[in-house]
């Protein structure tokens, strides 16, 4: 009985873990595919977002030069952006890797697992077995 419970289990969890690779890979694919639609393009990248509860703390100076800053680095985000769908490929192979690996990982514990419940269960036998007298 503790063979089928720990197999069960084990089984449980590895398809609970194919479930999760699955669906973090697929919100991976689509946040990467949609990279450059969701930044909104280069005008979007230009555009210093600061908080109105936040602009009377900023001296005028330091928000001028953190928002040339910003402007400078823009063509370079928005490369790297554009870039970005390019690599949806490589994620796929990445979580094939990952799932792989966890799926080993979860294999061997259950093997673990009904070594050790073999292991208990001759001992426990092993105890329970009546002594044979000691002749002398």
């Amino acid at each position: 009985m503790f063979y089928a419970i720990s197999w069960f289990l084990s089984f449980f969890l590895l398809a609970l873990w194919s479930l999760t690779c699955w669906g973090l890979h697929a919100v991976t694919v689509w946040a990467i595919s949609s990279a450059g639609v969701m930044a909104g393009g280069a005008s979007a990248v230009n555009a210093v977002l600061v908080p109105d509860w936040l602009r009377g703390w900023i001296p005028p100076e330091l928000a001028r030069e953190f928002g040339a800053m910003i402007a400078s680095a823009g063509p370079m985000v928005q490369s790297a952006l554009e870039a970005v769908p390019a690599l949806s490929g490589a994620v796929t192979v990445l979580a094939w890797g990952i799932w792989g690996l966890g799926a080993v990982v979860l294999v061997a514990l259950a093997i673990g697992a009904h070594g050790l419940i073999a292991l208990l269960q001759r001992r426990r036998a092993g105890l329970n077995a009546p002594h044979a007298a000691v002749v002398r």
